[in-house]
């Protein structure tokens, strides 16, 4: 198989870790270098983009950009994890007369904009060298510095009632270090009980889609068919359509491609944002916008080759 450089965007099942994804995606395309934009915890489900060859260099762009996941919260319980895989440490019935639309509507209210939340102790966060998880399974809890995150859009879809439970859906967008099963947790205190996170599906990353997505199984059995992948690859270019695109004049494309800064006469964009600077067709690279003594100008931070 050629070389394959891009993104593909995977419905990642429950029971594999995000690495197990990459691992089969390195054997499908014959080559290391894969790399994925964003962890998924084993029983999370969804869209998850793995970059391939010389989409590699996206990763620290990508991972960046906010996520949209459909949740399902449980309250009357508790666990250890903050989701359904861990022990059950509290319960309370959940009185269900008193949980309203509009109870939970006014909760999403208070946790929508910029936020601070504690990282689960079952979490792959470092604390003075370890794991919080690899602390959390030896029985000790240690405090946590709050981390500020945004949440973006909360969206109320309905209530169910299990037994002396209730679970509320609803999906939310949220941008990266975001803990949904925390959110659910602090949901729940709000509401007077108990929570964890049920479930929980990834259906937006940054500009990929879960229409866009792909089963490994399937995936899989087209490589064993020796059918033609590329349909399925998401070029470099399009990865990048969520950035401000910039032609430049042919005669500043040897210089951009050789690292140098160009200028960007007639660019309305503010300075430290980012830019894909193009020549035609042809992708050049991602640029970071500068203000200098005659204006803006463009500073290579990736430059591609003619081939990606």
């Amino acid at each position: 198989m050629s070389i394959t450089h891009g993104v593909i965007v995977i419905d990642k099942p429950a029971g594999m870790t995000s690495h197990d994804c990459v691992a089969r995606i390195r054997r499908i395309f014959g080559t290391k270098k894969v790399g994925h934009t964003g962890t998924l915890d084993p029983d999370v489900t969804g869209v998850l983009p793995i970059c391939i060859g010389n989409a590699t260099r996206l990763v620290e762009y990508l991972q960046d950009l906010p996520k949209r996941y459909e949740v399902i919260m449980r309250l009357g319980t508790a666990t250890t994890t903050e989701d359904a895989s861990g022990e059950v440490v509290e319960k309370k019935n959940v009185e269900t007369d008193d949980i309203s639309e509009a109870k939970i509507l006014s909760a999403f209210d208070q946790f929508t904009g910029d936020i601070e939340q504690v990282p689960p102790m079952y979490s792959a966060v470092k604390v003075q060298g370890k794991r919080l998880y690899d602390l959390a399974r030896e029985g000790i809890v240690i405090e946590r510095a709050a981390r500020a995150v945004t949440i973006y859009q909360i969206d109320f879809h309905g209530i169910s009632v299990d037994g002396d439970y209730l679970d509320i859906a609803f999906s939310c967008t949220c941008s990266k270090g975001t803990y949904v099963r925390t959110l659910c947790v602090d949901l729940g205190r709000t509401l007077g009980y108990p929570a964890h996170m049920k479930q929980l599906r990834r259906v937006k990353s940054g500009p990929f889609l879960e229409e866009q997505a792909i089963s490994l199984e399937k995936l899989e059995a087209m490589h064993r068919a020796e059918e033609d992948l590329s349909d399925q690859v998401i070029p470099i270019a399009q990865a990048l359509s969520f950035l401000p695109r910039y032609e430049i004049a042919p005669d500043r494309k040897k210089a951009v491609l050789n690292g140098l800064t160009t200028a960007l006469p007639g660019l309305q964009a503010e300075a430290g944002s980012l830019i894909c600077l193009f020549s035609g067709n042809q992708l050049l690279g991602i640029h970071r916008v500068c203000q200098g003594p005659k204006g803006l100008f463009a500073k290579a931070e990736k430059v591609f080759s003619p081939e990606v």
